[in-house]
């Protein structure tokens, strides 16, 4: 985030050759033949062909996958909103099938609706990869030099396994690739520029748009930035702290919520005791005594009940794993040959070398001095684990944002999200510049649309009409029943 990147001089050389990618994806729109959904008639799907490589668009190509709600307001419509709900691996198509109702009876009423599952994911060609060998991915958080080699062996054999189940679309994953696919969207709608929504990673996408494409921006609203400037140690230590910051706002409203699950109890105290029988390897799974819980797992436990935040049931949880708790439900048990993954599309936006396991040791020992009671942030961990020994240059690498474009952009974030933190919205503003706006959600959780009518009317009306003051927008906490 604060440190130039070795890889600069790389993707200054993408970025130059952004007007030529826009004025051939310009020259020639692809068209979309819309039929009623299988899912539900009363969306329309279709396929959008691309290219794999963009650089070379009379070669091979695949279909993207998309979905269509028209606007219940023909009348008032402005045109399209393009939507990415994130992951990287979500799907858009069945965001827009089955979750449409995320949006307000207004927006809906003034756009059509459109998903698509980027390059990669879902229907639109997915990565595939043996399931035998996803099961055995190494243990995320890593103790040696021997484990560190255990992992760039196993993420060579994973990439090799991927790219010969997958083709050649595997090594053009990338956010940068999507953002061409998404102009090429655009271009097939028929709407002169883009609106478009993206959650979490899908906000890599909007801002890599808004870097190639400047001229067709109409609005953009990015929902839960990442940072795509950071560097390793940059991207562990913020991740830490944004994680910290969130387990501090669940232990303030258990302590002043007769209904947590630990109110009454030392909360800080009795989550260290938690991590210190799990160093120990005391604790298990609720009711599965045969299945360990060591204290990654558990402080993962941990962060996925801050993320939406769902912080009644983390409590509940973490009373459980004290007491042993109660028999959970039996999950069905899967024998598939090979499963969908997402993981070359976070190792296609961003180079996080560690060079060894001394450098390991220094970054998690930086990285335990963020986290606070949280010690560390098991997806930022996970993420290096899985992307060491990532062949370079990566496909969009990381650089801090040059946007030159007259729309504003609207970038939103709670000050308390585990996955995404405030400080990297914040970042993000000041590397777009004048024409960044930034919306406040004083509160917890990954995401900000729905957390209030605050985030919802602010996001709506940026979206419909563009409007946004230029100091921004602060919402006010909602705390979760």
């Amino acid at each position: 985030m604060k440190n130039p990147l070795v890889l600069a001089a790389v993707s200054s050389l993408v970025i130059s050759l952004a007007p030529g990618a826009a004025a051939a994806a310009a020259a020639a729109p692809r068209s979309i033949a819309w039929a009623p959904c299988p899912e539900d008639t009363t969306a329309e799907c279709g396929t959008l062909k691309v290219p794999i490589d963009w650089d070379n668009p009379g070669g091979a190509a695949i279909d993207l996958a998309v979905a269509r709600r028209k606007a219940t307001g023909p009348a008032s419509r402005i045109g399209s909103l393009v939507v990415n709900p994130g992951g990287p691996g979500a799907s858009g198509v069945d965001f827009v099938v089955h979750g449409s109702g995320y949006f307000s009876a207004e927006l809906r009423g003034r756009f059509d609706l459109v998903g698509f599952d980027p390059r990669g994911v879902g229907r639109s060609h997915p990565v595939k990869c043996s399931a035998a060998l996803v099961r055995e991915r190494p243990h995320p958080l890593i103790g040696s030099q021997a484990d560190m080699d255990a992992w760039v062996s196993y993420n060579r054999r994973l990439r090799e396994d991927c790219r010969a189940r997958t083709g050649p679309l595997y090594d053009r994953v990338s956010s940068l690739d999507v953002a061409r696919d998404v102009e090429a969207l655009r271009a097939a709608l028929g709407d002169d520029k883009l609106t478009y929504y993206g959650v979490s990673h899908g906000t890599l996408i909007g801002q890599a748009y808004a870097e190639r494409f400047p001229g067709r921006v109409r609005a953009l609203a990015l929902d839960s930035n990442f940072d795509h400037s950071v560097d390793t140690a940059a991207y562990l230590s913020t991740a830490a702290a944004q994680t910290a910051g969130a387990f501090d706002q669940f232990v303030a409203w258990c302590e002043a919520t007769p209904s947590c699950a630990l109110n009454g109890k030392d909360v800080r105290g009795f989550w260290k005791g938690l991590l210190e029988r799990a160093d120990r390897g005391e604790l298990h799974e609720p009711g599965v005594p045969d299945v360990p819980l060591g204290a990654y797992e558990l402080v993962n436990t941990a962060f996925a009940g801050l993320y939406n935040p769902n912080w009644a049931e983390l409590a509940e949880l973490l009373a459980a794993i004290d007491g042993g708790g109660p028999q959970p439900a039996a999950s069905a048990a899967r024998d598939e040959e090979e499963v969908t993954v997402s993981t070359p599309v976070f190792c296609q936006d961003f180079h996080l070398p560690v060079a060894d396991h001394a450098e390991y040791a220094s970054l998690l020992r930086r990285q335990a001095g963020q986290a606070g009671d949280m010690r560390y942030s098991p997806p930022a961990l996970g993420r290096i684990a899985g992307c060491l020994g990532q062949p370079t240059p990566v496909p969009n690498p990381q650089h801090r944002l040059r946007v030159d474009t007259a729309a504003p952009i609207l970038l939103a974030s709670s000050l308390h999200d585990p996955a995404t933190g405030y400080q990297w919205t914040l970042s993000t503003a000041r590397q777009i510049g004048a024409a960044a706006r930034v919306l406040t959600y004083e509160g917890s959780g990954h995401t900000v649309y729905g957390r209030s009518a605050c985030t919802a009317g602010a996001i709506d009306r940026y979206l419909i009409a563009r409007s946004v003051p230029a100091g921004g927008v602060r919402c006010p906490e909602v705390r979760p029943s």
